[in-house]
């Protein structure tokens, strides 16, 4: 049991001893051959070295270093090394950590360890290809600059290429963005071509040397830079994709020095080259309803061009952006989710990009994207391409929510396109909850139906109005009244027609004929008035006076009409009385007749109110 014990101590000790031991640099291994190109045609800073390792060793290693100085360290977005495999003419990614060597802790050189696939052996050789991107590494010289001047910027690095090696050859190519080359280091040999400056061939260099490397160049392509990046991807299993990003994007060249023309900028083709008038947004093939807008509203200025791989779209700010000047808006779309979202059963896959391309050769100094998952999305795995923090979930409520959907929030700061790859977002999701929403929705409309049932058919007033009733009724009785004083009125019409149709045709049979029928309505009508002035004295006694009045009316206007009937009947038709005499008699009953139907329009107007 003791020599157990003993035993198992020693391999803890074992163990915790290895694990602490540091990289070493292997004497055995130099650089054969290093060729790095400096890209500075953009804002960025794109450094490509191609190194050839040679074992001179007796044992295989299983790793190699290489190094990046403070600067570029300090300014380092993305890192990647891959395996150049020359026989075969294919790449292999390799994994590359950054690490402390014995002996050089407190070197302000950073050092990273890039795992081989197979150990390199003895007397062999391997190519290895290293890519870094560098953010804001390219310095404006001068800070501010007027409306009219070109925007110079100064580079400083390494004539050689740092290595914790022996470089046997070496050679440096910088690509500029323009011809116009202020200074540069001299180093020999070196040579200049255009935008292009030839650094070495350099031999026999020794690990860790450094000769500073200046350049001081034009370069007016756009310096834009995304402050802060609010992605939002919220995702339906009805097949949609909803996703919107918050920018706020700010011009970091050279700073604006004075006042802004706009008619020199319009007029002057030379003025404002540092500036940026717009840029191209890429979104996928499949996205569609997108969307452009500020703080004011939608930028109708922009348009959007549908491609075979992709969607362009071309965005356009309110005012030109210019050094240290800043813009915000808002940019969203729709995708198809059967492009992005996978599913076994229950179980779902996520694959989607953690930002997108906003614009060519982009920085990102911050960036947020909540993904939104469906209401009961539960067991919840991120798996980044990349090291991203992610922050604490929560939940958001929308339309037809009740326990809220859960949100990923995931965060990482200095960015570049490189950085456009998938992430996997993988939880369950139990089918049936499809049905959730449906269900909600029939059962809200179902209860809004019922209430409306009971608000319209059941009374839920406390007490009765006697005041309300009463109105009530007397409207009803008045309306009635109206109502067959309308038809009295017509039968009236109706006398009148028979009186004219007398006076002209003669003929007393046909008109004694109609006039019975007329007469019976006239007595029917003006009974049922006065019933219903009866039921109004208990009620209103000012309106059955009325109703009084009006029938009083009726019965001057009855004898007027049987004064002429008898006019016509007895003296006019006979042949009694004389054309003259029957005109003096018969107008002034017209007259009266007039009047009093005047007298009744009143009366009946006086009702309707």
């Amino acid at each position: 049991m003791a020599r157990f014990c003993v035993a198992l101590l020693a391999a803890v000790l074992l163990v915790g001893t290895t694990l602490a031991a540091p990289d070493t640099i292997s004497p055995s291994v130099r650089v054969k051959q290093a060729d790095r190109l400096v890209d500075l045609a953009s804002q960025l800073v794109k450094i490509n070295t191609q190194l050839v390792y040679e074992n001179t060793g007796n044992e295989a290693v299983k790793y190699v270093l290489v190094a990046l100085d403070e600067n570029h360290r300090q300014t380092l977005s993305y890192i990647n090394a891959i395996l150049v495999e020359a026989n075969k003419g294919g790449v292999k990614p390799l994994k590359v950590v950054e690490t402390k060597v014995q002996g050089h802790e407190k070197s302000s050189n950073q050092l990273y360890r890039i795992e081989l696939k197979t150990p390199l052996a003895a007397g062999r050789t391997v190519t290895v290809s290293l890519e870094t991107v560098h953010a804001h590494f390219l310095e404006p010289f001068p800070r501010e600059i007027l409306q009219k001047e070109k925007q110079l910027v100064k580079y400083t690095g390494n004539n050689y290429v740092l290595s914790p090696y022996t470089v046997l050859k070496q050679k440096t190519t910088v690509n500029l963005s323009a011809r116009n080359v202020e200074s540069y280091s001299k180093l020999k040999p070196v040579t200049q071509t255009d935008s292009t400056l030839n650094y070495g061939p350099y031999e026999n260099i020794p690990a860790f040397s450094y000769e500073p490397l200046l350049i001081h160049c034009e370069n007016n392509t756009p310096f834009l830079t995304v402050r802060n990046l609010q992605r939002q991807i919220e995702v339906s299993h009805w097949g949609n994709i909803a996703i919107e990003e918050v920018v706020d994007l700010e011009h970091t060249g050279a700073t604006l020095k004075g006042s802004f023309s706009r008619y020199e900028y319009q007029r002057e083709s030379g003025s404002g080259l540092s500036s940026v008038k717009s840029f191209k947004t890429i979104l996928p093939a499949s996205a569609t309803d997108a969307y452009y807008r500020d703080d004011i509203g939608n930028i109708s200025t922009s348009n959007m061009r549908v491609m075979s791989d992709a969607v362009e779209l071309n965005l356009r700010p309110r005012f030109p952006l210019f050094g240290g000047w800043r813009t915000h808006y808002v940019v969203g779309y729709n995708v198809p989710s059967y492009e992005y979202l996978y599913n076994s059963g229950d179980q779902y896959i996520l694959k989607i990009r953690f930002i997108d391309h906003i614009f060519d050769d982009m920085v990102v100094d911050d960036a947020v994207t909540r993904i939104i998952l469906p209401e009961g999305a539960n067991n919840i795995q991120v798996k980044t391409p990349y090291p991203i923090n992610r922050l604490s979930d929560s939940l958001h409520f929308t339309y037809l929510d009740t326990t809220g959907r859960p949100v990923v929030a995931l965060h990482k700061t200095n960015l570049v396109e490189h950085h456009i790859q998938d992430l996997e977002i993988s939880y369950n999701f139990p089918r049936l909850l499809m049905l959730q929403e449906p269900l909600l929705l029939i059962a809200a409309l179902f209860l809004l139906f019922v209430l409306v049932i009971i608000y319209v058919r059941l009374d839920f007033t406390i007490s009765k109005d006697e005041a309300s009733e009463n109105k009530l009724r007397i409207a009803g009785f008045v309306e009635k009244v109206l109502s067959h004083q309308l038809k009295r009125i017509n039968a009236y019409d109706a006398y009148e027609d028979q009186l004219n149709k007398l006076k002209q045709i003669k003929d007393i049979n046909s008109f004694n004929s109609a006039l019975k029928s007329i007469t019976n309505d006239l007595k029917n009508e003006t009974q049922i008035i006065a019933d219903h002035q009866v039921k109004l004295k208990a009620d209103s006694p000012d309106v059955a006076e009325k109703v009084a009045e009006l029938q009083k009316l009726d019965k001057s206007l009855k004898d007027v009409f049987t004064q002429q009937q008898t006019l016509y009947v007895e003296k006019l038709i006979p042949g009694k009385i004389n054309r003259t005499a029957f005109v003096e008699v018969d107008g002034p009953l017209a007259k009266k007749k007039a009047d009093i139907r005047e007298k009744i329009t009143a009366i009946v107007k006086n009702l309707q109110h």
